[in-house]
C-alpha cells in the first residue's frame, strides 16, 4: 500500500476544538491539506474568522464554530451539527484548552518560588477553571463523539494531554498536571470501552512547542533557551511537526492503536545525557 493511500483522510468529516491557534490549528492544516472537511472550533471569534478565511481563500474545506467547551450542552449541539453537516463525523481532535498559569517555581529561574501559587495558597477558582477546561471538556468531546462514531462502528478520537502527564512540570500550575493526568487515564477507560464498536481513542502529550498560549509567553527574550537547554535536540518544536502525527491517529495508519499516550516532546521526558 503507498503512504498516500494508507495516511489517507480525504473526505472525512472532522472537528478540532481549540482549533484556531497553536497545536490546534496544525493539526487543523494537517486534515485540511490533506482533504479533509474541518469544523474548527474556538472560543475566540476574531482568530476563528481570521484563520478560516485564510484556509478557505487557499481552497481547503474548512469552517469555523465558536463553542464553549467547558459548556456541554454547547458542546453537544456542535457536534451535532457537524455530524449533520458532514453526514458523518471520522475523526475528532479534543485540543482545546487552558493556560495553567506559573507553578509554585519560576518557569525561568527555578530557585524563584512564588508563595501566591504554593499549594496551601491556591486558589479555588483557578483549579475548578483548569479542571473544567482540560479536563471536563474531553469528557464532554469524547462522549459526543462516542455518540456519533458507534452506530457507524468507525472512528478517531484523540485528545491533547502534555508531556506535564508523564513527568511533573513546576513551572506551571497543579491543577494543569492534575487535568492532563486525568485526561491521559479518561482515554485508556474510553479506548477500552469503544473498542467493540470499531472506535479508536488515543492522545497526544506534546512537550515544549512554539506556540502564543501565555500570552506569548515563549516569546519573551531567554524563554525558548531555557526551555531548549533542558531538550535533548536543543531546541523547540514548531507548530508543523504536530501534522505528521496527526495524519497518523487520524487515518487508516493507526487501525491497530488505541489507548495509547503518545509523546512528541524531542526527547524531554527522557531527561539530559550530559
Amino acid at each position: 500500500m503507498k503512504a498516500a493511500d494508507l495516511f489517507s483522510v480525504e473526505g472525512y468529516g472532522a472537528i478540532v476544538t481549540g482549533g484556531a491557534s497553536g497545536i490546534g490549528l496544525g493539526m487543523v492544516e494537517a486534515l485540511a491539506e490533506n482533504g479533509a472537511r474541518v469544523t474548527m472550533m474556538d472560543l475566540n471569534s476574531q482568530r476563528l474568522e481570521e484563520q478560516t478565511a485564510r484556509l478557505t481563500a487557499a481552497g481547503f474545506d474548512v469552517r469555523g464554530l465558536r463553542v464553549d467547551v467547558s459548556d456541554r450542552e454547547a458542546v453537544r449541539k456542535a457536534f451535532a451539527q457537524t455530524a449533520e453537516h458532514y453526514g458523518r463525523l471520522d475523526c475528532v481532535f479534543a485540543n482545546a484548552g487552558i493556560d495553567p498559569g506559573p507553578g509554585f517555581v519560576s518557569m525561568t529561574d527555578r530557585s524563584q518560588r512564588p508563595t501566591e501559587y504554593a499549594l496551601e495558597n491556591y486558589a479555588d477558582e483557578r483549579w475548578d477553571r483548569v479542571i473544567q477546561v482540560n479536563l471536563n471538556s474531553v469528557f464532554y468531546c469524547i462522549g459526543e463523539a462516542a455518540r456519533h462514531m458507534k452506530p457507524r462502528n468507525a472512528g478517531r478520537i484523540v485528545v491533547t494531554t502534555s508531556t506535564a502527564s508523564v513527568r511533573v512540570s513546576p513551572g506551571i500550575g497543579a491543577a494543569y498536571m492534575a487535568a492532563k493526568s486525568g485526561a491521559a487515564h479518561l482515554v485508556r477507560n474510553a479506548a477500552l470501552e469503544l473498542a467493540r464498536y470499531n472506535v479508536l481513542v488515543n492522545s497526544i502529550a506534546p512537550g515544549p512547542f512554539v506556540t502564543n498560549i501565555g500570552d506569548g509567553f515563549v516569546h519573551q527574550p531567554g524563554v525558548q533557551e531555557a526551555f531548549s537547554s533542558r531538550i535533548p535536540l536543543k531546541r523547540m518544536a514548531s507548530i508543523n511537526e504536530i501534522k505528521g502525527l496527526t495524519l497518523l491517529l487520524a487515518s487508516g495508519a493507526s487501525s491497530f492503536i488505541t489507548g495509547e499516550q503518545i509523546v512528541i516532546d524531542g526527547g524531554y521526558t527522557q531527561g539530559l545525557a550530559d
